[in-house]
C-alpha cells in the first residue's frame, strides 16, 4: 500500500457502530482511517506505510487489547496505541501505560480527547521514524569507509589527538589527518561534536 506521510489511524474495536463513529470522526480532520473488528482481522491486514497510530479497545473477541499490545511489542512492531475502554480500572490503566500506551481513554470520552491523543501518537511515530531514516543515512556512510578509516574514526570520537592516534595505530602523523579529513568529508560531520553523535549511532566510539 502507499506511503501517506500525514499518518494513519487504524482502529481496532469489535462494535461496528464505534469503528463508524471513530471513522468518522478522524476524517473529520482530514485523518486517513482503517478499521479492524479484532486483533486478529488487523494482523492479517497489510497496512499503510508512514506515520501511524492504533486506537484500541481493551476488550475484544479473542486476544484482548493489552495482550494485543503485548503480542505487537514482542513482534517488535512499533505503533504508538491510544486505548479507549468502557470498563477500564486503574490497574489496567498503569498496564497499559507502562506498557507503552499514549493515551488511555474511558469511553464516553470527549471527541477532543480523543482526537489531541492521535494527533500526539502520530508525531510519536512520525519522530521515531525520522530518528530511524537518520540513523540508517549515518550507518550507510560509515559503511564507505574503509577498516582504517573506521577505526581513526572510532579514535577521534574518544578524543584522541592525532599524534596519540598515530601511536596508537602505528602510523605517521600526517597518514592519520589524511584519514581524519577523509572521515570527516565521508560522514558529512560539520564537527567534531557531529561526528562524535554518528560515532554513537554505529556504536564505534573507542575508550581513551
Amino acid at each position: 500500500m502507499q506511503s501517506d506521510p500525514e499518518g494513519v489511524v487504524l482502529v481496532v474495536d469489535d462494535d461496528a457502530s464505534v469503528r463508524d463513529a471513530m471513522q468518522r470522526l478522524f476524517r473529520s480532520v482530514g485523518l486517513r482511517t482503517e478499521v479492524f473488528g479484532s486483533a486478529t482481522e488487523f494482523l492479517q491486514s497489510k497496512l499503510s506505510d508512514g506515520p501511524r497510530c492504533l486506537v484500541l479497545d481493551v476488550r475484544l473477541p479473542g486476544m484482548s487489547g493489552l495482550d494485543f499490545q503485548a503480542e505487537l511489542t514482542k513482534a517488535s512492531i512499533q505503533i504508538p496505541i491510544v486505548f479507549m475502554t468502557g470498563h477500564g480500572d486503574i490497574p489496567m490503566t498503569v498496564k497499559a501505560m507502562r506498557a507503552g500506551a499514549v493515551e488511555f481513554l474511558p469511553k464516553p470520552f470527549r471527541d477532543q480527547d480523543m482526537l489531541d491523543a492521535v494527533h500526539l501518537a502520530l508525531e510519536q511515530d512520525r519522530a521515531r521514524r525520522m530518528g530511524e531514516k537518520a540513523g540508517a543515512d549515518v550507518r550507510a556512510k560509515f559503511a564507505t569507509l574503509t577498516p582504517r578509516e573506521q577505526e581513526v574514526m572510532g579514535w577521534v570520537t574518544a578524543g584522541l589527538m592525532n599524534k596519540r592516534i598515530a601511536a596508537e595505530m602505528h602510523l605517521a602523523e600526517i597518514t592519520v589527518k589524511l584519514h581524519r579529513a577523509n572521515v570527516m568529508r565521508k560522514m558529512g560531520a560539520k564537527s567534531l561534536a557531529d561526528l562524535v553523535r554518528m560515532a554513537d549511532v554505529v556504536g564505534i566510539r573507542k575508550k581513551s
